[in-house]
């Protein structure tokens, strides 16, 4: 191990540190029937500190599920998660505490302001420096049901317990305490923790802790479980045991995580193979067993491919198996192993699971594709995607994040990112981040300097700060980049070689880093596809040109080996041979694939689409979108309409800025064009040049509030009838400036929308705005309530044409902004649909639309579960006419909002319309069918 004399000495005095010795007693009694446990405890712990402490705090996690109010309800509600506000309140879990003490004494607690699940306790005598508080509780905990978090009672009435009893915060020189989020980060010194465990004798209780006696008393077990140094509080006790123990002279592995339909010997081999990678690289693991649980693994999964259904399911059972087994292992030893705050500190903990993941696969695994089987699959073979390691994946769902200007830095606190970041990208930056310091330090610097960190400070509290001190130790190279650009920025790395010129016997070469910053890039030298040189670059923050031996290269190419996380990979390689033009040849790929840097890629796919006045239309699709989004973007659909015989089709084009650390964080500029027939052997052409800007609060992303602006020009030219037969006059060919400011605020329990849009055309001008209100009630009751005003600046087509008019109930879509089914229909089912804009109405009333004014309300509260009563009011005004007031009322059967509705109208200016003749005829409906919309109910919850 290569450590410099003075941080030798440094490591050796913290070694030297007298930690203090805390210890947690607890006797608990489960009673299965109530779901409830019964816990008389003892908390004796050390004030490792020269500080006088007034007052003490522990983490009541059970109690974070008592209300719909509290940190962990705020967070599901903020995810989209109903099952929580809609549970009953017995499923729901809380803490009674009857009495905390000291020597008898009682002592004054409370829970903290909007920290309903930590406890203050007033202590009688500070407590100096050095010196141990022990007190004693009782309480009572109402276990949860296992919806929310996976951690409760069961369907089954069994329970699968963490963060079930009270536990002391840490305090080092400040108090680290904080709610509980659902994000398994519960902070809490090593304790020497004794378990006296009471419960049904037909029950089997399941713990990392060391069994130390087990009795019978009158039909109950109880079982004495001991831990030392631990800070473990998983329990499992369940009427059917399905996990089992494997094992070697270093320690077992406890696990019922899927066996993937392994026999006992396969299983037996792979759990072996798993401790001996752990015990080579950590040394030997303090504790007997090492439990690893199948809900470990789903909050905490392997994202990608292997998460597919089984019959489709591109990798052997072994490696499905072996992969959640060693992600696991790695994340709980971490756990257990290096007591990181793991709030605000998490990102070595998760840095280091992702990096030997890697360096596993990399061992045993070397050959494995990102696609695994498919990679050899015809038609699939040819993709990029198939030509990428497994380890691959990482980058790409890193950079997902970053090409989506998602990104947030390592630095931040775990409950302040998005639930992307928290789980997938950030997880993979970090482990990222360590592979790229490791490439760049050479010998084996980082591997060594994480060797002598878990034997520093195994089972000790420490910090991230700790690693920086330790790896400095360990480097001449100037590594403040990392830990200043890499881990506490949204910075990205993105260079370019610009060009280069031969002098002599040398290449001069300008390297322009584009984002302005000091991380380090690789430059390599080839010849015919091998490595013949290779180097280091640093500190290029505009453009700099270097110079390396020519020898026989003949192609220049940044990061090669993409050891660094890279924005963009494209401009990263200069060819010596040949001309500019070919330095990335044209290469036509069928349907869309991951990007491949050394080719200007074109896509294409069967397409059609089918009018009743064109036909079916069969053709074909040639676009340049990757899998990870990029700045410019085209699309050209040229199609054979077979019954009209005419070409037709559409193109667009745009192009995307995404600015960083700004409000205005987006602005899409583009244009959108489209040939096809309205009429038979009559054409029409639109076309709607456009530009949009996003605004939002770059301080919280995980705040929904987001505002847009939009401007477009669109144009309709209509090709003239010389019959007659099909009249435009009602609908002629126009031009229509559209601005629109928006104001967006979508959450579960408050949702708040608005819009002010200007329409400006040579016959008419129009102003409207809309507004949006819903609201779910602590007692489950949905509000809504919907305003709308819309009046004509100018209208010259009022008493020819209603095309432009304001409607009551279903829009016109002149501007085509509205996905319907069937927009044109008048009669039948299709003409039922419902489109929420406007008016609103749902019943179809007279006059239909207003070519003056109209403003309208409407609104909507809950009857019982998914059904609904609604009510619109509103006034409709139209030239040389008085206003005229319309109202409707009905019901509503919302069973998922905005994408599957159904009205059923009651009564109205029309009467009692559910007495009418053709009642089905007056019901309407809300339903989505496009993929990319369906999509946001799942999106929606993880950006």
């Amino acid at each position: 191990m290569r450590l410099q004399h003075t941080c030798f000495i440094i490591f050796i005095l913290i070694n030297m540190v007298v930690y203090g010795q805390n210890k947690i007693d607890v006797k608990a009694t489960f009673d299965v029937a109530t779901k409830q446990i019964s816990i008389s405890q003892t908390i004796q712990y050390k004030n490792t500190t020269q500080d006088t402490l007034h007052a003490i705090y522990l983490n009541d996690w059970p109690n974070s599920y008592s209300t719909k109010t509290t940190p962990l309800a705020k967070r599901f509600t903020e995810e989209y998660k109903t099952n929580f506000h809609f549970a009953k309140s017995q499923d729901r879990g809380y803490t009674v505490i009857t009495s905390i003490t000291k020597n008898n004494t009682n002592l004054d607690f409370t829970h903290i302001k909007d920290h309903p699940d930590v406890l203050k306790i007033k202590l009688p005598t500070p407590l100096q420096g050095g010196e141990t508080y022990n007190i004693h509780l009782n309480y009572i905990v109402q276990v949860p049901n296992d919806n929310f978090t996976r951690y409760g009672w069961t369907s089954t009435n069994d329970f699968n317990l963490r963060y079930w009893y009270i536990t002391p915060a840490v305090y080092d020189g400040s108090w680290n305490y904080y709610s509980n989020k659902d994000l398994d980060d519960l902070y809490i010194p090593a304790s020497d923790i004794n378990l006296e465990i009471e419960f049904p004798s037909y029950y089997t209780l399941i713990s990392e802790l060391k069994t130390t006696n087990t009795r019978i008393e009158e039909g109950n077990t109880i079982l004495s479980l001991t831990g030392k140094n631990s800070v473990d509080s998983k329990l499992f006790l369940t009427k059917t045991s399905d996990f089992n123990t494997t094992g070697n002279d270093s320690f077992s592995i406890v696990t019922n995580i899927n066996e993937e339909k392994l026999n006992d010997l396969e299983r037996i081999i792979i759990t072996d193979k798993i401790i001996t990678f752990i015990t080579d690289n950590f040394g030997n693991y303090p504790n007997d067993k090492l439990l690893l649980t199948e809900i470990d693994y789903k909050k905490n999964p392997i994202y990608g491919l292997n998460q597919l259904p089984n019959f489709i399911r591109p990798f052997p059972n072994h490696f499905q198996y072996e992969l959640k087994l060693i992600k696991t292992a790695l994340n709980n030893y971490f756990e257990n192993m290096l007591l990181i705050n793991p709030r605000t500190d998490y990102w070595l903990n998760d840095g280091l699971q992702v990096y030997y993941l890697m360096k596993y696969v990399d061992e045993y695994y070397p050959n494995m594709k990102l696609l695994g089987t498919l990679s050899n699959v015809w038609g699939l073979r040819s993709f990029h995607a198939s030509q990428l390691q497994f380890n691959n994946q990482y980058t790409f769902l890193y950079m997902h994040m970053a090409r989506s200007n998602l990104d947030q830095p390592l630095s931040m606190p775990k409950d302040s990112l998005i639930k992307f970041n928290s789980n997938i990208a950030n997880k993979y930056k970090a482990g990222l981040g360590l592979k790229y310091l490791e490439d760049y330090l050479n010998d084996d610097v980082v591997q060594n300097t994480i060797d002598s960190y878990i034997s520093l400070h195994k089972q000790k509290q420490t910090s991230t700060k700790d690693f920086e001190t330790l790896l400095r130790c360990n480097t001449d190279k100037d590594i403040d980049w990392f830990f200043t650009d890499y881990i506490s920025t949204r910075n990205k790395i993105d260079y370019k070689i610009k060009g280069y010129d031969v002098v002599g016997d040398s290449l001069e070469i300008t390297i322009k880093n584009k984002r302005k910053n000091s991380m380090p890039i690789s430059l390599f030298g080839l010849q015919n596809d091998s490595i013949v040189y290779k180097t280091w670059i640093n500190n290029i923050t505009d453009t700099e040109k270097i110079s390396i031996p020519k020898d026989s290269i003949d192609r220049l190419v940044l990061n090669y080996d993409m050891a660094v996380p890279e924005f963009n990979l494209r401009d990263d390689w200069k060819s010596l041979k040949g001309f500019s033009f070919n330095n990335k040849p044209l290469q036509f790929r069928l349907f869309k694939d991951i990007e491949d840097p050394y080719y200007n890629q074109v896509f294409f796919m069967p397409d059609f689409t089918y009018n009743y006045y064109d036909g079916f239309a069969p053709g074909i699709r040639l676009y340049n979108k990757t899998a990870l989004p990029k700045e410019f973007l085209y699309s050209i659909r040229p199609r054979y309409a077979i019954k009209s015989k005419q070409l037709i089709g559409n193109v667009s084009l745009s192009y995307t800025h995404r600015l960083e650390d700004k409000n205005l964080y987006f602005i899409r500029y583009g244009f959108s064009g489209e040939y096809s027939n309205y009429a038979p052997d009559l054409s029409y052409t639109s076309y709607a040049p456009f530009v949009q800007f996003r605004f939002r609060n770059n301080d919280d992303f995980r705040d929904n509030k987001h505002q847009y602006l939009s401007l477009r020009y669109i144009s309709i030219s209509r090709e003239d009838d010389p019959t007659n037969q099909f009249d435009k006059e009602g609908q002629p060919d126009y031009d229509v400036v559209n601005m629109r400011y928006g104001n967006i605020d979508p959450n579960l329990k408050n949702h708040i929308t608005g819009f002010t849009d200007l329409q400006l055309a040579k016959n008419f001008g129009k102003i409207a705005v809309n507004f949006e209100y819903r609201k779910l009630t602590e007692n489950n009751r949905n509000y809504n309530l919907r305003f709308f005003a819309g009046t004509f600046l100018y209208n010259n087509t009022y008493g020819t044409t209603d095309y432009f008019s304001f409607a009551l109930d279903r829009p016109t879509d002149y501007l085509f902004d509205y996905n319907y089914l069937g927009r044109s229909e008048e009669n039948g089912l299709l003409s039922q649909e419902l489109v929420l804009a406007e008016g609103g109405f749902k019943s179809k009333l007279d006059p239909a639309f207003a070519n003056q004014w109209m403003t309208t309300l409407n609104a909507g509260t809950t009857l019982w579960k998914y059904l609904e009563v609604y009510g619109d009011a509103g006034l409709v005004k139209n030239h040389g006419q008085s206003p005229k007031f319309v109202y409707d009322t009905g019901f509503r059967l919302n069973l998922i909002t905005d994408y599957f509705e159904l009205y059923f109208p009651v009564y109205s200016n029309l009467g009692w319309e559910v007495s009418q003749p053709q009642y089905a005829e007056k019901i309407r409906f809300i339903v989505t069918l496009s993929p990319k919309t369906l999509l946001g109910l799942f999106t929606r919850r993880w950006y």
